[in-house]
């Protein structure tokens, strides 16, 4: 029996890289790979809903059940916009996870991403990189994460302001866009999402120098996006928001200058805006951030919190033994175990067929 194979990965990402809260990514070599199969004709018999499996980080946790896993479901999304009713029969997917969950590395991000690259290449829809991040961002509302796990690099990115009509279609509630499956849901059920609008986000990428890499200090507990979100305040002084606007200014430019220039880095990758208020729930990052600098630590470059955390991310071009065990050390006098992980900044997604 004919076969069609592809294979879909995703690489982890860091948001906000110190001043640019819920604006700029980076993509990380560590990632989700999913390796797809179904016959060309399926055989005599009724419909079968794809057959999932899943190894690597989360495996114990992530549901198996297409209607319920966020990238079948996200699949599923892209394909019923597009008057795809349902997956093809006889449909396998394996997926392998390096990226772990709630720490600040972008999993669910690439597990959105992994979903409408599935979508877009299970319907030979063809949708042009623009066009999937309008899917994307119909589920993952922030597109820092999804950006940089879509194109790859060290990315800006904002959201369109869309006049009323497309405004209301981009804010559907997430509950509508990706409705919950009742455990009876047929193949009539839910056919008709709401479409996103053209052009919600949009991104460019910033040079990167290829001397600079990413030491990934990962504590062993999670943190959830909406608690780390939870603790931010609506309003922030003008004094604050200054102090950030400068130094992202200056780091998305610093960051792809060779060499690096680590005073101008470190000073650039201080923040006002997210880490203060997140601090209380990672026990030990302001003496992180803080005690680990260029002078201490040949090599580093800037340190910062890696999304909402409690991952913390040092750029540095040399020493990272030196950084991550130091870091280490600090951790423990909070009785917090780490692990750690020396990363490049990588490509984007791929799919190959």
């Amino acid at each position: 029996m004919a076969e069609k194979k592809l294979s879909i990965r995703i690489p982890a990402t860091s948001a906000n890289i110190g001043p640019g809260f819920d604006v700029v990514g980076l993509s990380l070599s560590l990632y989700l790979s999913l390796t797809v199969s179904y016959p060309v004709s399926p055989p005599p018999g009724p419909y079968l809903a794809p057959d999932i499996s899943y190894s690597g980080e989360g495996a114990d946790e992530v549901p198996l059940d297409p209607y319920k896993n966020l990238t079948t479901r996200v699949a599923l999304y892209v394909l019923r916009c597009n008057d795809v009713s349902r997956f093809p029969s006889h449909l396998k997917i394996h997926v392998d996870n390096e990226i772990p969950f709630g720490r600040g590395l972008g999993s669910s991000g690439a597990s959105v991403i992994a979903g409408v690259l599935l979508g877009n290449a299970l319907g030979n829809l063809n949708l042009p990189t623009e066009r999937l991040l309008d899917f994307a961002l119909m589920v993952e509302r922030h597109p820092d994460n999804v950006t940089a796990a879509l194109v790859g690099g060290f990315v800006g990115s904002y959201l369109k302001e869309l006049d009323e009509e497309a405004s209301e279609a981009a804010s559907v509630p997430l509950s509508e866009v990706l409705p919950e499956y009742p455990p009876d849901a047929s193949e009539s059920w839910g056919l008709n999402p709401p479409k996103p609008p053209l052009g919600i986000g949009h991104y460019i990428r910033f040079g990167w120098s290829e001397s600079i890499k990413a030491v990934a200090i990962i504590p062993r507990f999670e943190l959830s996006t909406a608690k780390a979100r939870e603790v931010l305040p609506t309003q922030y002084s003008r004094k604050d928001l200054v102090f950030n606007l400068q130094r992202l200014a200056v780091l998305t430019t610093a960051l792809g200058q060779t060499p690096p220039d680590p005073d101008l880095i470190y000073e650039a990758m201080k923040d006002r805006v997210h880490q203060p208020y997140r601090k209380q729930l990672i026990p030990g990052l302001p003496e992180v951030t803080s005690k680990i600098t260029p002078s201490t630590h040949p090599g580093l470059l800037g340190i910062c919190l890696s999304g909402a955390g409690p991952t913390i991310l040092a750029l540095a071009t040399e020493g990272f033994e030196r950084i991550a065990q130091d870091a280490a050390s600090i951790f423990k006098t909070f009785d917090i175990e780490i692990d750690w992980k020396l990363l490049e900044i990588t490509g984007g997604s791929t799919v190959e067929q």
